[in-house]
């Protein structure tokens, strides 16, 4: 059955094939990503009413809150591809790995520097080291440091083998950020969205805020399916090169 399963993997991975496939979701991702973005942030900016305590400020969490999801998701998602590409040998799992690399490192960033935007007013500093924003940022460099051993070996498989370790041994950081605020005191409230018990965010600013979400997930995968892409064209021409540089054999006589 894992033989099989592997089997299916690898046929499904073939570059043509994923070239084709992709190449026919792309458009259709990228109209949705528009779509949702726009809707998503006119209802933030327009409909969705001023927080009694925050004022418009609240609105930063529109874009806060889903590039710090996506920080995370896209992580996840980087680690995943990377275990399967040490277990598996998957022929596309490094190269999704990478292209996640620079996507996440963005909405890193974002998450961080719309938090500081927002907790000026709030906390009326622009940074504490508190454990959310310690392990946020620890996130930031493991991503800087999956792309620097990429850059680090000029044979690409070893480069992919040493950054898919460090992928793997980065998602431990995901549950901490996931959990810090749980776990030790800090400046950041409990989690409002996802809970057991219920959302504790009004519809009016629930909605924008999942459209958001749906949004940058769309745009994930748009830039992803072109990064992607842009490899495989990448590894083509490659190939190519040390193709043409191999001596040709002289033929015997």
């Amino acid at each position: 059955m894992t033989a099989r399963r592997a089997t299916s993997l690898h046929r499904f991975a073939n570059p043509a094939r994923f070239m084709r496939l992709s190449s026919a979701i792309l458009p259709w991702c990228a109209g949705l990503t528009a779509v949702l973005l726009v809707a998503g942030l006119y209802l933030a900016m327009f409909v969705a009413p001023p927080d009694y305590q925050q004022g418009e400020s609240v609105r930063i969490i529109f874009v806060h809150v889903p590039a710090a999801w996506m920080a995370m998701f896209v992580y996840a998602t980087m680690a995943i591809a990377s275990a399967t590409a040490l277990i598996w040998k998957h022929p596309l799992a490094d190269l999704v790995a990478k292209s996640c690399a620079p996507i996440g490192t963005g909405f890193t960033a974002m998450a961080l520097i719309t938090g500081a935007l927002w907790g000026q007013p709030m906390w009326g500093t622009w940074w504490v080291w508190d454990a959310r924003l310690t392990s946020a940022l620890i996130l930031f460099f493991l991503y800087l440091g999956y792309m620097a051993l990429w850059q680090a070996f000029d044979d690409p498989a070893r480069a992919a083998r040493a950054a898919a370790i460090l992928a793997i041994v980065g998602a431990i950081n995901l549950p901490i950020i996931k959990f810090s605020v749980e776990w030790w005191n800090t400046l950041h409230q409990p989690a409002s969205v996802l809970r057991l018990s219920g959302s504790t965010i009004h519809g009016s600013m629930l909605w924008p805020l999942f459209i958001m979400l749906i949004g940058f997930t769309t745009f994930f995968v748009t830039v992803l399916i072109l990064r992607v892409q842009r490899e495989i064209i990448a590894r083509k021409v490659r190939v190519a090169r040390l193709s043409r540089r191999s001596p040709t054999p002289l033929a015997s006589d």
